[in-house]
């Protein structure tokens, strides 16, 4: 009879994410120009942050790859890029491309960088340390509408190609949501079919569901005794013909299921953790969960119950070794790889067991905002160090590293995109963007 261990990697494998097991490639039109590998919303179209590009670049020049386009114009801020079709979005306040110091959701044409458009989100977040302040969410982007949540709550939905203003709403003033922290809103908001999800928090609306073209209500799921909002972004899993919503918000993770928005699990933290920033990685069942400070990696598994419901169970507890505060963890094949807390070590881990494969320290300083392509990881330190470093259990190799245009003035935190052979990096008032393709 299987052992729990055995069942376990079984269904690891059945549920491997399809880019896993075929490989995508990156195709070119008549001209030469690359085609394909849109990355619509944070960490990628399934939230894992791993591209399906294949032929990238194995090693680095000292300089780094080479330089597609590096232009002004997002202001300061952390939020990471979006691309499809032919435009890249992000958010940022203070913008070179305006006259004022206020938030602005901004378009780029993808080719060459240059601003398209810009949409007024409202006042720049110049709360707490300066460190922290400013925008951070990554716009989600869904046919030709685009949505942004900034550090206010402000849910902003826009049209893609001209900027004009949608609809909005406020997750506190429409939701009566609630931060588990002082660090502003965050989250990516999901788009699933024609529903948009996303996490006002607290013990009133926990989670939403809208309609994606108007903001209507579909339904709202309170979370009893909720301490607020994280940052991550919500992810779906499905266990049997249940489609589930699975966050985490300062209380701990959660499921809820998609249908009509009913609180299926919960999982409380032992204590108050601050900073519940990183998403949630989810493959079949299981969900490995972590979180920065006095926290860590710990993996859970949903299971179906007899009564249609589905429980939570701890297949493993907390692991400080785990602990990741805001670059996130990417998942490829049976293991975990990502920056250990706020350090610029690095760590390789089982998903199944947590158990470290290495640990080591890369060229760069601070944490690491990471994301994954062709077998390599795409990992951006806080000082403005980018390293390629291949992707093996067996050892921590570096396959080269360079500094960002533009920073060191700020820190770097927002996360890497790969996406249709180029390496797209934000760097305060400027996106930076790199041809990674190999050359055939």
């Amino acid at each position: 009879m299987p052992t729990y261990l055995s069942r376990l990697v079984i269904a690891a494998l059945v549920c491997l994410p399809a880019y896993l097991l075929v490989a995508a490639d990156v195709g070119r039109d008549s001209l030469g120009n690359l085609t394909g590998g849109d990355w619509p919303t944070f960490r990628g179209a399934d939230r894992s942050a791993v591209s399906p590009d294949t032929n990238l670049l194995q090693t680095w020049p000292e300089d780094g790859p080479p330089v597609v386009f590096d232009v002004p114009g997002p202001g300061r801020g952390y939020a990471s890029v979006a691309v499809a079709g032919k435009r890249l979005f992000t958010l940022g306040d203070s913008t070179s491309i305006a006259d004022d110091q206020d938030e602005y959701l901004m378009a780029f044409d993808r080719e060459s960088g240059k601003p398209l458009w810009k949409l007024k989100t409202g006042e720049a977040w110049n709360e707490g340390n300066s460190t922290w302040q400013s925008s951070r969410s990554t716009p989600t982007i869904s046919g030709d509408l685009v949505y942004v949540l900034s550090p206010r709550g402000e849910l902003v939905c826009a049209e893609a190609a001209s900027g004009n203003e949608r609809w909005r709403k406020n997750l506190k003033s429409d939701f009566g949501g609630n931060k588990g922290d002082g660090w502003g809103y965050s989250e990516s908001v999901l788009i699933d079919g024609d529903r948009l999800i996303c996490t006002p928090g607290g013990a009133k609306a926990t989670m939403v569901a809208l309609d994606k073209n108007s903001g209507a209500l579909i339904w709202q799921v309170p979370r009893p005794n909720d301490r607020g909002a994280g940052h991550a972004s919500v992810v779906i899993a499905k266990i049997g013909p249940t489609r589930v919503y699975v966050q985490q918000t300062a209380s701990g993770p959660m499921g809820v299921r998609a249908d009509d928005g009913k609180l299926l699990w919960t999982f409380d933290f032992a204590g108050r953790i601050t900073a519940v920033i990183p998403t949630l990685i989810v493959r079949g069942d299981l969900v490995f969960s972590t979180t920065g400070y006095a926290g860590g990696g710990m993996l859970l598994r949903q299971t179906p119950a007899s009564d249609g419901e589905i429980k939570i169970e701890e297949v493993y507890p907390l692991n400080k070794a785990l602990n990741n505060k805001h670059g996130g963890v990417v998942l490829l094949g049976d293991y975990l790889y990502g920056g250990q807390g706020d350090s610029s070590a690095l760590f390789c881990a089982e998903l199944l067991t947590g158990k470290i494969k290495w640990q080591a320290r890369g060229s760069g300083q601070g944490s690491a905002a990471i994301a994954a392509a062709d077998g390599c990881l795409y990992v951006q330190y806080a000082n403005g160090t980018m390293s390629l470093v291949k992707a093996s259990p067996e050892k921590y190799e570096e396959l080269g590293a360079f500094t960002v245009p533009g920073s060191g003035e700020r820190p770097s935190w927002a996360h890497p995109v790969v996406a249709g052979g180029r390496l797209y990096l934000r760097e305060q008032d400027r996106v930076v963007c790199y041809d990674v393709h190999e050359s055939r």
